[in-house]
């Protein structure tokens, strides 16, 4: 006897899309066969997923939770923990996050690790893993305690080619010390993530506008330019070339430079993947003339309706497989606290509107097909970042991370009805269909807009990079 079986929908199979029904049991998925076929076997329930898309969970692979936020002549503030921001997810439909472990200069790898973990433990609402993020100056010790950690589950390493800000110097990685950490994350099985900007270029340009008086935040986009996303992707593509199996997740894509240089590393076969966010495919620094266009902002700067277009196109079959949140979930007072190009809080309240806003870009008024949209939203994070077939599939074996996307649930997005922030860049847009049940490992934790999660329920998920995704463009 299963424990639950969904019968009716459509369901995205890695196969392709088609009505099936699936068998759960033991948190698993036990058994998928054409509709009606399961009954047979009974189960403690049945769902009747009828007019509705039977998803793989969502996945979103970069977050920030209790992360510090610069607040201007004052201590930083943290944004939103795990908990709240993994509740917000999951009545989203995003059943997985990755965040990040940050090293501390001066500690050992292993214990900013341990700490990270120690903080998520019973936290979070969801399943999640962590990046880890190296920062300044790397001595040699720490890469040998490197390709311990990616052996231990930490399969990714986060690197900033900037110190973002003026203000955040000791972010930024020297181009020698990126190189010493792709020989590692290559001859352990590991994948660089990366922030990629031209630290002289962004630098230069801060000076260069404050010389100007030119320092409201609504001329970001000049100094977090096109430019310096050229420069710096071709420049870490260039080391990564150099190294046979070093390979590279270039973070928050924002323009078409940044598409252009993943596309042709790609045609080259370096093994590459490209994320954007949903931030960067529907708003551009037109935006930040808007009143509150703080809201719109994030990290690298919003950019221009070329830059748009190339990121769409790029979604289709291109150099983007995946669309994350970059998420920072603060309240708006916090958002909207800077008004400058060099005080601005980046990163946004996004987590949950996700899935529904790019099944309504791709699928509803682009015509992508339900695999393409799940793609973008689960299964290639989870291949390229270690956590497929247990995350990312509809398969026997895989966990029973599933979502009822329902489009007879049209709605207009507003923040009193959302779960993360008192504010969403989102206000007021219309989604196509909204997640009418989650499940997490089989257990149902968002039912008809009702929560029935638990911070207990989340699990860290260790990760281990699959050799052809380290071989070459495999996604």
């Amino acid at each position: 006897m299963l424990d639950l079986i969904i019968t009716g929908g459509t369901a995205v199979l890695p196969s392709g899309a088609a009505p099936a029904d699936l068998g759960i049991a033991q948190g698993r998925i036990a058994a998928i066969a054409g509709p009606g076929a399961l009954a047979a076997l009974g189960a403690a329930r049945t769902i009747d997923a009828a007019g509705q898309l039977v998803l793989p969970g969502g996945i979103d692979p970069h977050v920030h939770c209790s992360w510090p936020i610069p607040v201007p002549g004052q201590s930083p503030t943290l944004s939103g923990p795990p908990e709240q921001v993994s509740r917000a997810a999951l009545h989203g439909g995003t059943t997985t996050i990755i965040d990040f472990a940050l090293w501390t200069p001066g500690e050992r790898l292993e214990q900013s690790i341990a700490r990270r973990r120690e903080e998520w433990a019973g936290a979070c609402c969801c399943d999640y893993g962590f990046h880890v993020m190296l920062q300044g100056k790397v001595p040699p010790e720490i890469l040998g305690e490197l390709g311990e950690a990616i052996g231990a589950g930490h399969a990714s390493v986060k690197i900033f080619t900037t110190d973002i800000t003026p203000s955040r110097r000791g972010r930024m990685i020297g181009f020698g010390d990126i190189w010493e950490i792709l020989k590692v994350t290559s001859a352990k099985g590991g994948i660089a993530v990366i922030h990629a900007e031209d630290n002289d270029i962004v630098m230069h340009m801060y000076e260069k506008l404050m010389r100007e008086d030119r320092t409201g935040f609504e001329n970001m986009a000049e100094v977090h330019n096109t430019l310096s996303e050229d420069l710096s992707f071709n420049r870490v593509i260039r080391l990564a070339s150099n190294i046979p199996g070093a390979a590279l997740y270039m973070m928050h894509t924002s323009a078409a430079t940044g598409v252009r240089a993943i596309a042709e590393a790609r045609g080259r076969g370096v093994p590459i993947y490209g994320e954007t966010l949903h931030q960067y495919l529907l708003y551009g620094a037109e935006d930040y003339k808007k009143p509150g266009g703080q809201m719109y902002h994030t990290y690298p700067s919003l950019k221009f309706a070329e830059d748009r277009a190339a990121l769409w196109a790029a979604t289709h079959g291109g150099a983007i497989q995946c669309v994350a949140t970059d998420e920072i979930c603060c309240p708006l007072k916090v958002k909207l606290q800077g008004r400058r190009i060099d005080d601005v809080t980046g990163g946004n309240a996004g987590v949950e509107p996700r899935l529904a806003l790019i099944y309504t870009e791709t699928v509803e008024k682009r015509g992508y097909t339900l695999p393409e949209f799940v793609g973008l939203v689960s299964t290639n994070a989870a291949k390229i970042l270690g956590l497929y077939p247990r995350k990312g599939a509809l398969a026997v074996g895989s966990d029973a991370d599933i979502v009822l996307l329902d489009p007879r649930l049209r709605r207009k997005l507003t923040a009193t009805a959302l779960h993360e922030a008192d504010y969403t860049p989102w206000e007021g847009r219309e989604v196509a269909a909204w997640p009418s049940l989650t499940l997490l490992r089989g257990k149902i934790v968002v039912e008809n807009g009702e929560f029935h999660g638990d911070p207990g329920h989340g699990m860290f998920l260790p990760r281990k990079v699959a050799a052809e995704i380290r071989e070459r463009p495999a996604v």
